[in-house]
């Protein structure tokens, strides 16, 4: 099926809008794209999208903010392919394989420019356990932190 419907610009999102990203934000992430990383399901390489990013930047604002102000997220970027990467090698059963998700690149830049606004709305006085969204702290932190408190309960004796 073709479509022949000249593509058109929505409106500006409201004013009210929660996150909306600039178009300097979105070029800065996309200038940043690592070129060596693997292509997602679109095809499209981070060696594309990091130079052009002039030239993609308006659009791309635009599809990241109207997703923004309708809070959905386009299928274009819902897309995922799964590959099988070899444990190790040489490759002797199925469970020698581990599954990959690869997404489009667009996702993660769209992902990461959210990621940024969220950080930095976040409070300076977060509680002491909370790990997310918090620079330098991992999971591993938050294991350890975990290991740490039950073993200090284990020998108190009460």
């Amino acid at each position: 099926m073709q479509n022949d419907t000249p593509a058109q610009k929505l409106p500006t999102p409201p004013n009210n809008q929660a996150l909306c990203l600039s178009p300097a934000d979105v070029r800065k992430t996309l200038s940043r794209v690592n070129p060596s990383k693997a292509a997602g399901p679109d095809n499209i390489p981070g060696r594309v999208l990091r130079d052009c990013a002039a030239q993609l930047t308006d659009v791309l604002t635009d599809i990241f903010n109207t997703s923004l102000s309708q809070a959905v997220v386009p299928t274009c970027l819902k897309s995922t392919s799964i590959i099988p990467v070899p444990k190790k090698s040489p490759v002797s059963c199925l469970n020698d394989y581990r599954p990959i998700a690869l997404t489009p690149i667009k996702r993660k830049c769209f992902e990461r420019l959210v990621m940024r606004n969220i950080k930095t709305s976040l409070p300076n006085t977060l509680e002491p356990p909370q790990f997310a969204y918090c620079p330098n702290r991992s999971t591993d932190d938050a294991i350890s932190s975990t290991l740490h408190l039950a073993l200090t309960h284990l020998e108190n004796k009460c």
